[in-house]
């Protein structure tokens, strides 16, 4: 394995879809040959396998807000974790809750995203601060976003109310696409 500075190095966005089991067989076959042979690759890929295990270990910690496609809720199904689900319309509110032994929470927000290029979610408990998730990732085809807020922060809240905005962006234009109101109560 060579320890000086790779010639040829390996574009991120290639680590990255390698890391995510994306690359079709040949050109994964051909990554593994070379960060076999290059140890600066190697200590990058490396690296990239840290920091999303980091983020896995602090989502499945329920330390995270976070947007997942359907494949990763399929994931988690067949995983067995116990999820509650809380479907809610634009414009609508759900009573919810989590128990203390409940693995995540799942909000299954129907939105219209026919033209939306880029979705921002933006997150609010009671009066608290407003927190913004930019560029989150959706499928228009979908009509929905899957969104779980942190878990285990939920575990620890009284009573509340917590509200969901989605925010669509087009066209040079943003907009609000639809609000949802969560009530929660303690299990």
């Amino acid at each position: 394995m060579s320890t000086g500075v790779c010639h040829a190095p390996v574009a991120a966005e290639t680590l990255v879809e390698y890391w995510l089991g994306e690359l079709a067989r040949g050109d994964e076959e051909r990554l593994e040959e070379h960060c076999f042979g290059c140890a600066s690759c190697a200590a990058r890929l490396a690296e990239l396998a840290a920091i999303g295990e980091g983020i896995r270990a602090a989502f499945r910690g329920g330390a995270l807000h976070a947007v997942i496609s359907p494949a990763v809720l399929a994931t988690m199904h067949r995983a067995g974790l116990r999820l509650r689900e809380y479907p809610v319309t634009p414009g609508g509110s759900v009573q919810c809750s989590i128990a203390a032994d409940d693995d995540f929470v799942v909000s299954r927000l129907a939105a219209p995203l026919a033209g939306i290029e880029r979705l921002d979610l933006l997150h609010r408990t009671g009066d608290g601060p407003e927190i913004r998730l930019e560029d989150i990732p959706f499928d228009p085809a979908e009509g929905e976003v899957l969104f779980c807020p942190p878990a285990a922060h939920l575990k620890t809240m009284p009573a509340h109310t917590e509200r969901v905005r989605l925010v669509g962006h087009a066209q040079g234009a943003q907009r609000t696409l639809a609000e949802y109101t969560f009530e929660h109560s303690p299990f």
